[in-house]
Formats: structure tokens, sequence, C-alpha cells
């Protein structure tokens, strides 16, 4: 590889580093995200809890991937739609995220968990939006640009356009959350190691 690919790269990778490390340090009202998160998980992963995640397209694949490690820390954890997916009840625990505020399946979702008694944590750049402020017990606010504002009608190009920089977030959050969680389950690498699957 050419040096002046190399330092595009290079370049390319901090500017988007710096852009995902920006919404962490962005004054706010609410709640720092981390913290709730943490504290939700860890009361119920102490209650023994059934724990479900979802979300839409790239937002979904984060979830995946969060709900993979909650496994791997021990906790009972499972992603909405898998064909395993157990029913969820009284003192479960939906996490979803819907970045621009709003998605119909999101909502629904909410509703169904609702009727059922289960605890909601809404993930969204939108925290005054109706479907975050009617659906969520909890409201986690990232804030980060998403497809709601994403200035969609301009022709310039971004490092992470549509709701890039959100997803991004997410990703980064969620593992400040894997790591802080396990420490508060005490949960030694090795044992983490262990829950892997070795179906591979």
């Amino acid at each position: 590889m050419s040096e002046a690919k190399e330092t595009l790269m290079s370049k390319l990778a901090l500017e988007i580093c710096s852009l995902i490390g920006s919404v962490f340090t962005q004054p706010s009202t609410t709640p720092a995200p981390l913290d709730t998160l943490v504290h939700e998980l860890s009361n119920a992963a102490k209650r023994g809890v059934k724990v479900f995640v979802y979300g839409v397209g790239r937002e979904g694949l984060m979830m995946k991937g969060l709900c993979m490690r909650l496994a791997h820390l021990g906790l009972s954890a499972h992603c909405i739609f898998d064909m395993t997916t157990p029913p969820i009840s009284s003192s479960d625990l939906l996490i979803v995220s819907a970045g621009p505020g709003f998605f119909s399946t999101v909502e629904a979702l909410c509703k169904i968990a609702k009727n059922n008694g289960a605890r909601i944590v809404y993930v969204t750049a939108q925290p005054e939006s109706r479907a975050a402020l009617e659906c969520g017990d909890v409201i986690v606010h990232v804030p980060a640009q998403t497809m709601a504002n994403d200035g969609g009608d301009s022709m310039k190009r971004e490092v992470l356009p549509m709701g890039s920089l959100y997803e991004g977030a997410m990703f980064v959050l969620f593992e400040m959350v894997i790591y802080r969680l396990g420490e508060c389950l005490e949960q030694s690498p090795q044992v983490i190691r262990s829950r892997h699957t070795n179906l591979e």
C-alpha cells in the first residue's frame, strides 16, 4: 500500500473516531447513557430476569452485538424475532433502539411488552419524540446524527452519512456498557470467554 493511501486511510479513521467520540462529550440534561444502561442491566441480572433487544436495520445489528455480549456475561439475553426467543413477561427488560425517535415496529413491540408488564429502555437520538416518551420507562439519549436530522437534501458528502454516527456511537456505548457491567457482576475474562459458542 502506498504511503499516500495509508495516510488517507489513517486520516479517515481518525476523523470517524473523532466524530463518534464527540457524541459522548456533548452537554446533556439527561442522565449519562452509560450509567443508565449499566444500572438497568445490572438490576436485571441481579433479579434473574430475561433481557430482550430490538432495533431496525444497522441499529438492529448493534443491538444483536449487545445481546451476544450480554449472554457472554451470563444474562438471559434474546434478540426479538430469533426462532428461540421466549415470551416476555412482567419484570423482564426490553431494550429497543429508535435513533430517529420512531419506528412502527419498535412502537408495536413496546406496546406488547408493556401489556405484559415488562420494563422498557428506549435508546434514541430524539428523547423528546412522542414514541420515546410514551413507550420508554427509561430513555437513553445518544445525541448523534440520524436520518431524522442528516440534512438529506444537501449535496455535501459526509464521512458518516444518514444514521452512521448514531450506529457507531451505539457500538462504542455498548462496549463501555459491557466493560462496566462485567465489573459490576464480577465476571472474570475467563468466565466470559467460557460462554462463547464453540460451534464455529
